[in-house]
C-alpha cells in the first residue's frame, strides 16, 4: 500500500518509522530540499527525529512506502 503525499505539502508533516531508525520512531519533515535549477522536481527532504533532534536526509518518495513509513505519529 502506498501513502498519498505531495512533495509541496511535506514541510512540517509528521511521520512514524515502521522500523525504528537509531531507536527513533517519530519524525518531522524539517526541510524540503529545493533542486538546482529551481524548475527541476523536488527529490529530497530532511527528517528530524522528534526526541533526539538528529537530522537525516532521505528521498521524499521513500515516504510513500507504507512498509517503511506511516503518516502521522502512531
Amino acid at each position: 500500500m502506498m501513502n498519498r503525499i505531495s512533495p509541496k505539502k511535506l514541510l512540517l508533516s509528521k511521520w512514524t518509522a515502521v522500523e525504528p531508525i537509531a531507536k527513533q520512531k517519530h519524525f518531522l519533515v524539517s526541510k524540503v530540499i529545493l533542486p538546482e535549477p529551481p524548475n527541476e522536481v523536488i527529490e529530497f527532504v530532511e527528517m528530524e527525529a522528534v526526541y533526539s533532534k538528529k537530522i537525516t536526509q532521505i528521498a521524499w518518495r521513500d515516504l510513500k512506502d507504507s512498509q517503511r513509513w506511516l503518516q502521522g505519529w502512531k
